[in-house]
């Protein structure tokens, strides 16, 4: 017997990504939220969701699994905007999760390299005994333009031949997160990397339209490439660091070298300029520049 919740979400999922150009990564979120829903209260019918089945839900998955904060607000969220849909559409008529109170998120500053570290960090993924030549080339790249661009695992990896632009000292990134397209000035620091890395992609005639490449095969780099080589390199350098922390550390050593806030969220692509504020604090070189235009300072 089909199941009427599921039935009702894949209608949801179909005209999220319709009308409101959700991403499939997006969809997929949604589904695994009511997927995990569905297994733990065995539920088929669309009345029988409840405040009550879900507020028990929340709690079990905090008692069992240690949920966090964030982790709760995110369910909450997904279930939330299924029941938006399913209240406009007139398929229920109380809509369950309105009266359930979200818990506070902690304000724990974002983590980031400082400038020794990642310096380092470059260091050792230079000279890291790789292979073949190629998986040094990719490797530096790699690490180096999460690092001179802030750019998200995701869009790194969705980079095209195209989106780089090392004459006009541009990267394009599109459809970003949140459908955005952006484009970020390449460091000069960056572009000889760039130089290296695609004269080898040359060298082994590579012609996929993806600008991070599989070694063997001429097609996109795997998913597992990056994930690798960041076991690799934190197991031998002994700084830990992911791909998302990069991002961190590029907008917080941003800052500390004097960029403007205006200009570093247009490249980090975030919505708010309030989202990119939250690297201010994770700066101490910004505050104690700014303590230094106190007027009794003489």
């Amino acid at each position: 017997m089909e199941n009427e919740i599921l039935r009702l979400h894949q209608r949801f999922c179909d005209y999220s990504l319709t009308f409101k150009g959700n991403t499939p990564r997006t969809i997929q979120w949604y589904r695994s939220v009511i997927s995990a829903f569905i297994r733990h209260t065995k539920l088929d019918k669309i009345e029988s969701v409840t405040q009550g089945v879900i507020e028990g839900w929340i709690l079990d998955k905090k008692l069992k699994n240690n949920w966090s904060a964030k982790t709760i607000r995110n369910n909450l969220q997904g279930i939330g905007l299924f029941f938006d849909w399913c209240v406009n559409q007139g398929f229920v008529q109380k809509h369950p999760t309105k009266d359930i109170p979200k818990p506070r998120l902690p304000k724990t500053l974002p983590k980031h390299l400082s400038k020794e570290e990642s310096t380092t960090l470059l260091d050792w993924t230079r000279n890291f005994p790789y292979s073949y030549k190629f998986d040094r080339t990719r490797a530096v790249a790699v690490i180096a333009t999460f690092m001179y661009t802030g750019i998200r695992l995701q869009e790194l990896k969705n980079l095209k031949m195209t989106d780089v632009d090392l004459e006009r000292h541009s990267l394009f990134v599109q459809c970003g997160k949140g459908e955005k397209d952006r484009n970020i000035p390449l460091n000069l620091h960056l572009l000889p990397i760039l130089e290296e890395y695609l004269k080898d992609r040359k060298r082994l005639k590579k012609t996929c339209p993806y600008f991070f490449t599989a070694m063997r095969d001429d097609k996109r780099m795997g998913d597992l490439v990056i994930k690798r080589l960041i076991e690799k390199l934190r197991k031998k350098s002994g700084i830990y660091f992911y791909p998302h922390l990069l991002r961190h550390t590029f907008a917080t050593l941003m800052l500390e070298g004097g960029c403007d806030l205006f200009s570093l969220s247009k490249m980090m692509g975030h919505s708010d300029i309030k989202t990119t504020t939250i690297y201010l604090s994770a700066t101490t070189a910004h505050l104690q520049e700014q303590i230094l235009k106190h007027p009794l300072n003489f």
